[in-house]
Formats: structure tokens, sequence, C-alpha cells
């Protein structure tokens, strides 16, 4: 029975997880919940699940939390550094990081030297500060399991291919609900618009990046420090059905590929139960009903999120945190419908080019970075 922490269970990934954990109550039960805002659907969650912890990171809804929950011999904590510290429990086999944006960053270093079974759905952490995170799990000894359906696949696809080169990895892209708009329709994008993803059900910060395309950008970054692949041997192509999560190229040519339905409890399942697979009741493909499976190139004049996450994978340094803060603010000015669909490029695109750069970073420099990144992105938002 593995005793699994979940960060961020009141997201979409980590609501997920625990359907799938549900699904196989004789291997898998809840040690700890974690969320920053959702205190009634985490009261809700404790209540059903009566896991060993419950952690708010907000404290303004501590006392919320700690009276709906008086009646359950449950730990309720609160705060960040509760977060930092309870992945340290001994009990704790596995960690979920699904906690979105930079605040997942910590837990999840801490989660690393507790030496905890990471399942990875937090793209910031190796956005923000991959050379850092890779460089610890390495010294722990500390593996990282992939749960986003693209890097996934890419695991899949590796997995029993020790020692075989890889060509290219080929990571593919919904295109969005926005793949066929010009860039005139791209100006006018409403909030309402940008939150209708056509195959994928996810949380609101996620789906704007999805559909600006920052989302593919981050797993590029991604995909450099979990499978050590130079950013130019990283390709994304728009493929609109959604089946093929991703590809892998080797040396002699072929392609090995690895699909199914978009249903991300499918990843989640299979970092859980690495190396084994699990029987599930998940949807199944019937490639007898498909009628194509197609593929595009990326339009980065169109959608320059993108070009604009190769060109601080290829600088280096602290420039993909940098671009991981902006965005941020950016997602979360264009939700409150303060900037345009568009102004979202133009703002993170000059925030890289007004902060300073660095390279060889600790923790402490990625904070600053992060910070520092924020309040020159909202300069350009509300300038004075």
């Amino acid at each position: 029975m593995k005793q699994i922490a979940i960060l961020g269970s009141t997201g979409s990934i980590g609501s997920q997880a625990l359907e799938v954990i549900a699904a196989h109550p004789d291997k898998y039960e809840v040690y700890a919940l974690t969320a920053n805002n959702s205190v009634d659907r985490l009261i809700d969650q404790a209540r059903r699940l009566k896991p060993e912890v419950v952690v708010i990171a907000n404290e303004v809804h501590y006392p919320r939390l700690r009276d709906a929950l008086s009646e359950f011999p449950i730990k309720v904590y609160t705060g960040s550094d509760a977060i930092n510290q309870i992945v340290h429990a001994e009990p704790i086999d596995i960690v979920l990081a699904s906690m979105v944006g930079f605040a997942g960053l910590c837990p999840t270093i801490e989660a690393i030297k507790a030496g905890k079974i990471i399942a990875l759905a937090n793209k910031e952490t190796l956005v923000v500060a991959g050379e850092l995170v890779t460089s610890l799990a390495m010294k722990y000894k500390t593996p990282i399991i992939p749960v986003d359906s693209e890097h996934s696949a890419i695991f899949q696809c590796l997995n029993g291919e020790s020692g075989n080169v890889v060509e290219k990895i080929i990571l593919t892209a919904s295109g969005g609900p926005f793949r066929t708009f010009s860039q005139l329709q791209l100006e006018t994008v409403t909030k309402a618009e940008a939150l209708k993803h056509p195959n994928w059900d996810m949380g609101d910060k996620i789906t704007i990046d999805s559909a600006s395309m920052m989302n593919k950008g981050f797993e590029v970054i991604e995909a450099k420090w979990l499978f050590g692949v130079p950013y130019d041997r990283i390709q994304v192509v728009v493929h609109p059905q959604s089946v093929i999560h991703s590809m892998v190229q080797f040396a002699d040519g072929a392609v090995m590929a690895q699909m199914g339905a978009p249903d991300m409890r499918l990843p989640i399942q299979y970092a859980f139960s690495y190396p084994r697979r699990l029987s599930s009741a998940f949807p199944r493909v019937d490639f007898a009903l498909l009628e194509s499976l197609t593929f595009e190139q990326p339009d980065m004049d169109r959608f320059r999120n993108l070009a604009l996450a190769y060109e601080a994978l290829e600088k280096g340094g602290n420039m993909p945190c940098v671009l991981n803060a902006a965005n941020e603010v950016c997602v979360a000015a264009f939700l409150r419908e303060e900037i345009g669909f568009l102004q979202m490029s133009d703002i993170i695109a000059d925030t890289m080019a007004h902060v300073p750069f660095g390279k060889d970073l600790s923790l402490e420099d990625y904070i600053e970075t992060d910070a520092e990144s924020r309040r020159v992105a909202l300069s350009f938002i509300n300038p004075k």
C-alpha cells in the first residue's frame, strides 16, 4: 500500500489523481492533501478520504479548515512552510507535485531531498530551475516520473531503450482553441473563448497557457531537463486529434509514439504504478473510427510564446525563470481582463529584455529572479 501526498489536490490533476487512487484502494492511500485557496473543496476531500495531514497554504483559510475537520483525527496545518515540511513525513512513498506555478518549486525540492518518488505535474519546477532540480535529484537518487501527458509519453517510449541514441524528441500540441485563428482574430480573443479547450479539461491557468502555446514552450524546456536532449533536437508539431501524445525518433530513423485517449488519469496512474501497468476503465481509442491523424507546423509568429520559450532555453541561466514569472503575471492579468490575449507575449518579451541575465544560480537566486521578473512585468501592465 503506497502512501501518497498530493500537493495541489483541489486542482484538475489533483482531483483526477484522487479518482485513480479510489479505483485502486488496495494499492494506494492518501497520506496528505494540500491546497492554496480552495478551502471548501479541500474540506470535502479531507472528509471523504480522511488523510493523515491536510495543509492550506493561504493562512486566511486556516480557521475554517481547522473547525470543519475538528471531529476527525486529521492534523491540520497552514502556510507554505508546512507544505515544505510535510513532504518529509516518513510514511510518504510518492509525492504528486501538482501545484500550479512557481509555488510548486520549493516543496518539490524538499520532496527530492526527502528521497520521495516524485510524480511531477508541476511544469514550472523544471522550467524555472531545471538545472538545480535535476542535479538535486541525482544527488539524492530521487526518481522523477513525469505526469504531463507529453512527457509521460516520451518516458514510456524511452522505456527499455537505454543506450540507444535519441535523435529527436517530438512533442505534440493540440493547437488549442485558436489553432486556425488569424493574427487579427487573436487580437480580439476573450477570456471566455480562451478557456474553452477543444480536447482537455484543465484549470484556468493551464488552459490559457495552452491557448497561447506557452504550455508547449514550457514542455520543451521540461523535456530538455527530463531527458537530457538539447533544445535544437526538440521539435513541436501540432496534432489536433490529441491521440499521439508525443514521439521519440532514434538514430536509426525509427519513431516510437505513445497513443491513447486524451485523459490525464492514464499518465497519473502510470506515474503511480511504474514500472507496472494497472488495469483501468479509462476511455480507449477506437482506431477504426478515427478518420485521420494530422500534423502541422506550429506558427511561431502567431503564437509568439513558443518562440519566446525556445529563446529562453537557448539563452539559459535565469531566462526560463523570467519567462515563467512574466507569464504567470500576464495570465493572471488576462483572466482579470486587464490585458488582451496578444499583449501577454509583448509583456513577456519586454520583461525578458529588462531583467538582468544570470547563471550558475542557487535556489535563492531563482527566488530573487522570480520576484524581480514579476515586478517588471507588473510595471508594463500598470505603468505609473
